[in-house]
């Protein structure tokens, strides 16, 4: 007889393990200085664990790496200040907590434009890579620093022989295509043991269940290029298909480059802003059904010719 209990269920109530026991301190690392990288975070907190999902990533990243951090929210009033903010704090030291720029857009629509938020951060920017992060996600460290090599130095084989140029590349997929996503069904034991064994991965132990990945999650891009070619479609609306079709544009027009590792995905209740029952998905799967046949030319002059880009590159001139 089965307990009716699903296998996420199961993974939830597994016991983590406990620091100092069969959890160690991670000492194995040192802060990554990617100063040349932008951040980039849209932000609506919808749910309690997308508030643990927020401070967890927001902590990993400020702690490991020496890089700015633009978190966009787009709400009602500022969870972020009210309740994220204050948690920050407790960990973050002044220095840490001045790489971070918190934009906040009131607004009681209660549709998420991610793809907007995400242009409006990227025009913020002022470094010459950007990665497009979203909030519940983590990467190996050396992920981080591996993917913003490939952006400044190209890429070269390691049996390249003595003398050939790196294959210029200007987008960096920090996962594998297929089983490299470990799904994390973490309570608010198994995120404190994460932060507080500084980062050990090892946390995460017995919570964890390997699932597809594709092409949301992150990506690393050279910002010129990211503008160039489009940068996030905003005729894409709330959630659907702007994943698949960012992926064919920029495979299709640029170099991109996928790092062979897993991705750590902390889950969360979703709303319709981040499921296919949203009332956009019907216009997002024509957009993409229209752009997922065109090859590289009629992609640039499409990209050339959308309104949201002519405001944008006038914005940028100004």
């Amino acid at each position: 007889m089965t307990s009716g209990r699903s296998p996420q269920q199961i993974l939830r109530e597994n016991k983590s393990p406990e620091l100092g026991k069969d959890l160690q301190m991670n000492t194995d690392f040192d802060k990554i200085i990617l100063d040349v990288c932008t951040y980039i975070i849209p932000l609506r907190i919808e749910s309690p664990d997308r508030m643990r999902n927020i401070i967890t990533s927001v902590l990993f990243l400020a702690k490991n790496i020496d890089a700015p951090i633009i978190i966009k929210e787009f709400d009602v009033e500022s969870i972020y200040e009210a309740s994220v903010l204050p948690q920050l704090k407790q960990v973050l030291s002044e220095e840490e907590l001045g790489k971070i720029t918190h934009v906040f857009e009131q607004s009681d629509d209660f549709t998420f434009h991610r793809t907007r938020l995400i242009n409006d951060m990227i025009m913020m920017a002022e470094t010459p890579f950007v990665c497009n992060y979203d909030c519940d996600i983590l990467l190996p460290f050396e992920t981080h620093f591996r993917a913003c090599k490939y952006l400044a130095e190209g890429y070269l084989p390691p049996d390249a022989p003595e003398g050939t140029v790196p294959e210029p590349i200007k987008v960096v997929y920090p996962y594998g295509y297929g089983n490299f996503q470990w799904q994390v069904f973490a309570d608010d034991q198994t995120v404190s043991n994460f932060i507080n064994s500084n980062f050990n991965f090892y946390a995460f132990d017995g919570k964890m269940k390997e699932y597809d990945a594709k092409f949301g999650f992150c990506q690393f891009f050279n910002r010129e290029e990211y503008i160039r070619l489009g940068m996030e479609n905003e005729n894409f609306v709330a959630y659907g298909y702007e994943d698949d079709e960012r992926y064919h544009r920029f495979n299709t027009c640029s170099s991109v480059i996928r790092i062979n590792d897993y991705i750590y995905h902390l889950e969360h209740s979703r709303s319709q802003n981040s499921w296919f029952t949203n009332p956009h998905i019907e216009n997002n799967r024509k957009e993409w059904e229209k752009l997922k046949m065109m090859g590289k030319e009629s992609l640039i002059k499409y990209y050339e010719n959308i309104d949201y880009m002519k405001a944008r590159r006038g914005q940028e001139q100004k």
